[in-house]
Order: C-alpha cells, then structure tokens, then sequence
C-alpha cells in the first residue's frame, strides 16, 4: 500500500508537483501520480490553478486510482472539477468506483450530466446506484458500501473459509455477516472466530446473534455515534424487512465525524455551517458570515438602546460605564463555555433531553458559584480602589456581575437542549445568539440595579 504522507513531505510534494507542472513534465507527473496516494493528492490538490487541476487529472489513467482520488477531494473543488470534464470521462471512472464513491462522484455532477452517465450503464447498475441515489444525502444509505459479503448460517465454518477465498471484491471481512434463508441479518462472526472454529461447525451454532446495525434512513451523525460506542470497524446497513443493504465502514466514519465536528465549531463561532469555508472567494466567505453578524448588530442596537433609557443614571455616575466591558465580557464568556459544553455533551450523545433539569440546576450551580466569587472580587476592587463612589457601588457591581454569569450559564444551557427538542441544530446556539442575549441582559440588569440601590 502507497505510504501516507504528512507535514513536511506533503510541502515537498506539493513543490515537486508545481516544479513539473511548470515545466510540463508530463512523463514525470504520470510516474509521480502513480507514486502518490490518492489523498495525499487530493491535499495538496487544492493548491493548484483550475488549469492545472485539470491537466493532472486528465493523466490520471487508472480509472481506480482516479474514482478513489475524486472521493477524497473536498465537495467545492470535486464540483468545480468535474463541471469541465466529460460525461465520456466519468464513465469508464464510475464503473469501476465502489458504490459509496459512486454517489460521492454522482452527486457532485450537475443533473444532466449525472442523467447521462447513469443512462449509458447496464441495466443492473442503474438499478444499484438509482437505488442509492435516492437515499437522503448525508444518510446511512448514500455512505454505505454495497460490495459486502454474506454468508448462510447453514453453511459449516470449513465451506464459509472457501467461499471466502473466492470473494476479492468483498468491501471489508473482518467481520462476516450471517443471514438467514431470506437474506435478513441473522447475526456476525468474527474472523478469527470463523478460522479458529472445527470445519464441521455450523455458523448459526457460532454466531452472535446481536448485532449493531442501522437502517438506510439513519443520519450519518448517528452512524458515527453507534460505530465510535461500540468501537466498531463496520456497521451493516438493512432495509425495512432487516434485508442487509451493505455496510458502512470506519473510514467513512471518520470522515463524517471529521465534517460534523468542522461545520459545529463554524456555526459556534458564527461563521455560517460551509465546511469548506477556506475554499471560498472572499465575496462568498463574508455573504456566509453576514446573517451571523447581522443577529450581533441587531444585538448590539438593543443593547445601545438599553444604555440611552439608562442615560441620566449613567451621567448621574459616569463610573458605572467602567464596569460594562467586564460585565458584557464575563458573562458572554460563561454563556459560551455552557453551551459548548452541552452542543459537545448532545453530539456524543453523553447529554440526553431526559436529563435536562439536572442539568440546568448544574449549570446554574456553576454560574452560581463563579458570579458569586468574580462579584464579590469585583465589588471590593470597587469599593477600594474607585474613588468619590458611594459604599453601596460595590455592592450594585458585585450583584451585577453575579446576576449576569448565572443568567449567562442558564442562557448557555437551556438554549441548545430547547433547540434539539424542536429539531434545530444546537450548534446555531453558541456564538452570536448567546453572547448577544447575555450582553442585552446582563447591561439590562447591570443598570436596572445600580438605579435601584444607587442614591442618584
């Protein structure tokens, strides 16, 4: 197997490719595309001009190797890539391609053009990827892998040994799945169970009965959650009558789990759910990023306004203006820290919505506790060291900032678990929406305060 490459080589190879490309090497750049591994390719692929993108795959002549490198390509560069190449092309690619990168290349394809290449297929094969076509994009059946071998559980360990001598194109056979009669999953045998076991025994004598499987429907997030739990190589993949489909292997996984950590840590910090978003031209990273932006602007007027209804307090004190970048930053930086902590807690599936009280009740504990300690530091840095303040103006600081971590910590908590009952992405939570709604409300409550106790 081609060796991987990381850091250092992954520099040199990009440079040896532009020293070749630049030169028009074309001899060279076969050999050294032979030489790479198709992800390591599709890395340094996105360095490239749209000229040059071009030029190397059109010598790519492994049609193998080609379906392979476009699977790992990132979603904006395979498009691009694809829209100039002709249907003649991709075909001779998509036949020999596995199924899961059969619709990874298909989808990628505008439809007429998609519509062509399915057209000048067998019959059988239209069938297979029409079928896998049809499943929701980003669900166990658009990822899976049909190529996968079964065997009969009336069949004895020594004959399932032959039958899998003669299975090369099998996706994966550390595990073997057994069915029945009528091709329901039936249970799975390990291999080193099947080639440790006397000839003579019967698979269903042998087998585990329980297995961990998902249906076709099933979002690949929770694909993810099932494969990492139970510390699963391969998930098989069943229909309505638990007919076995094909499976979803741990390198699929991976990549889902990569891409669904990406587009949470976007949408938390705001910068739209594009995971792709470095791929972008400027025009297009600023429009995903606008909507985002625009909550915080509208957040901000609220707060401005929260400041001008408070405007004889404040010039009754100007002191009090001191305090808000502590106030507004405190618990902003509380209410981000809960959140993320459930958004995290509920992807891993470590937070459930029937815990939601107990959780509430912690997060508000902890809130509690810190906006008790920073208000009570916070008012005796008041009390001390601002002058010509009356004694009380600790006191409105120290509760202000109190006040503000816990409504912050609540805020942080309760909004992702409201957003996952009503089947909303928590991730939107994070970011923006809670450090907008704490600084409305922890300003709010900051001046509601001081002109209650202040003597203005």
């Amino acid at each position: 197997m081609k060796k991987e490459m990381f850091g250092h080589e992954i520099s040199v190879l990009r440079d040896t490719f532009r020293r070749l490309l630049h030169r028009k090497a074309k001899t060279n750049l076969v050999k050294l595309i032979d030489k790479t591994h198709p992800a390591d390719l599709a890395v340094i692929y996105r360095f490239f001009t749209d000229n040059d993108q071009d030029y190397l795959f059109n010598l790519m002549s492994n049609n193998e190797y080609a379906a392979e490198f476009l699977s790992e390509l990132d979603d904006s560069i395979l498009e691009d890539l694809l829209e100039d190449i002709s249907p003649e092309r991709i075909i001779p690619i998509i036949r020999t391609a596995s199924s899961d990168d059969q619709t990874t290349i298909l989808n990628a394809l505008p439809e007429d053009k998609s519509k062509i290449i399915i057209d000048s297929l067998h019959t059988d094969e239209q069938e297979d990827i029409e079928e896998m076509l049809a499943y929701p994009e980003d669900s166990a059946g658009s990822m899976m892998s049909r190529d996968v071998f079964t065997l009969n559980e009336d069949l004895t360990a020594g004959e399932a040994i032959n039958d899998l001598q003669n299975q090369e194109g099998a996706e994966m056979v550390f595990y073997l799945y057994v069915t029945d009669s009528e091709n329901h999953l039936a249970g799975v045998i390990s291999l080193r169970a099947l080639v440790t076991t006397h000839a003579s025994t019967k698979l269903k004598d042998i087998m585990i009965r329980k297995v961990q499987y998902v249906r076709a429907e099933t979002d690949q997030e929770e694909v993810a959650k099932i494969v990492s739990r139970y510390n699963l190589l391969a998930v098989p993949v069943v229909g309505s009558n638990e007919e076995i489909l094909g499976i979803v292997t741990v390198d699929d996984v991976v990549d889902v789990i990569r891409e669904e950590a990406t587009e949470d840590f976007l949408q938390m910090a705001g910068a739209g759910k594009d995971r792709e978003i470095l791929l972008k031209s400027s025009w297009g990273n600023a429009r995903a990023r606008l909507p985002w932006l625009f909550a915080t602007w509208v957040g901000g007027i609220i707060t401005m306004s929260i400041i001008g209804f408070f405007e004889n307090t404040l010039q009754s004190l100007i002191t009090l203006a001191a305090f808000i970048p502590i106030i507004a930053g405190m618990g902003g930086n509380i209410g981000t820290q809960s959140s993320t902590i459930v958004v995290r807690g509920l992807a891993t599936g470590r937070i459930d919505l029937g815990s939601d009280f107990k959780l509430i009740i912690k997060e508000l504990s902890v809130g509690l506790m810190l906006g008790g300690l920073y208000g009570f530091l916070l008012g005796t840095l008041a009390y001390f060291f601002i002058k010509d303040v009356p004694i009380i103006f600790g006191v409105v600081v120290g509760l202000s900032i109190c006040a503000s971590m816990v409504m912050a910590a609540s805020i942080g908590t309760t909004v992702p678990l409201l957003l996952r009952k009503l089947d909303v992405d928590p991730a939107i939570a994070s970011g923006p929406f809670v450090t907008t709604t704490t600084d409305i409300l922890g300003i709010g409550t900051y001046f509601l305060i001081a002109s209650v106790l202040l003597p203005l």
